[in-house]
């Protein structure tokens, strides 16, 4: 089955011409998620997959839109602010555009401290209640737009984060803490977004990857195209990978090659024979 949807003719019902125009292409844009799409999950991304976005920088514009604060982003991509013509980090909550910040926004502001200080209670007693195998730390972290609760804990080892994820794919323990938040706090109209193998998101509605749309005018792009992994019913990919306004493309084995020969294959730029891989670098 084909592991994007609209392929480069289809798009807007004219034929391919990124490939043959000469200079850059400031009307088309690709915005890419971080972890399984740039980047193997919480690894650094290779040096091969840097050289190809700075090529592919020559021929349109691109973007990256994150989940995770800037810290975070930077710990995987290195300098993102000025790797990309956009850079957003927290689902676009923080804006960079050619290396200047455009844009700034907070979750205490939106929800107040009562509200935020509520769920975060709620949290932590809920989680205080789980029974699963281990535990560890870090269960609520607080971000500029979001908040991130994991049932383990962050500071889980990589080996733990691996069974965790096994184990909460035949338990549900994620979706089941997600369904109790959403009729605890329908009145804060609240959006869950399962991402990653140990956590998911909570934040209010519109505060998806479809915010960081706002930063790019309808008029200045004929082709907005987003690359992500966790682009099914709940995943924090799904809001923007079906937005209207963006060419979703899926990287379903989360393997960042799958992002470049997908790449390759609509701006014709000729991937890497190969990856190094993430412990090599």
């Amino acid at each position: 089955s084909s592991i994007f949807f609209g392929s480069p003719s289809e798009v807007r019902g004219r034929r391919p011409h990124w490939s043959t125009m000469a200079g850059k292409n400031k009307r088309i844009i690709a915005l890419f998620d971080v972890d399984g799409t740039l980047t193997e999950p919480r690894k650094v991304v290779s040096p091969e997959t840097v050289e190809y976005l700075k090529a592919l920088r020559e021929k349109i514009c691109i973007g990256v839109v994150g989940g995770s604060d800037l810290v975070k982003q930077k710990e995987q991509l290195g300098d993102s602010p000025n790797m990309f013509d956009y850079c957003f980090s927290e689902n676009g909550l923080l804006a960079y555009k050619d290396g200047v910040k455009i844009g700034e926004t907070s979750l205490v502001g939106h929800l107040g401290e009562a509200n935020l200080k509520r769920v975060i209670n709620w949290a932590l007693r809920y989680i205080a209640d789980l029974d699963i195998p281990i535990k560890r730390g870090t269960f609520v972290e607080f971000r500029q737009g979001m908040l991130n609760l994991s049932p383990i804990g962050r500071n889980c080892s990589r080996e733990e984060r691996n069974e965790f994820e096994k184990f909460d794919l035949a338990n549900d323990i994620r979706k089941a803490m997600v369904a109790k938040m959403r009729e605890e706090f329908a009145d804060l109209n609240l959006t869950y977004s399962i991402g990653g193998q140990i956590s998911f998101d909570c934040f209010p509605s519109g505060w998806d990857k479809t915010y960081c749309l706002r930063y790019l005018p309808e008029g200045d792009y004929d082709e907005i195209h987003f690359f992500g992994d966790k682009t099914f019913e709940g995943g924090n990919d799904f809001e923007i990978y079906t937005c209207e306004r963006t060419i979703g493309h899926s990287v379903e084995d989360a393997d960042p090659m799958t992002t470049l020969k997908q790449l390759a294959e609509l701006f014709g730029l000729p991937a890497p024979a190969k990856l190094t891989p993430p412990d090599a670098h």
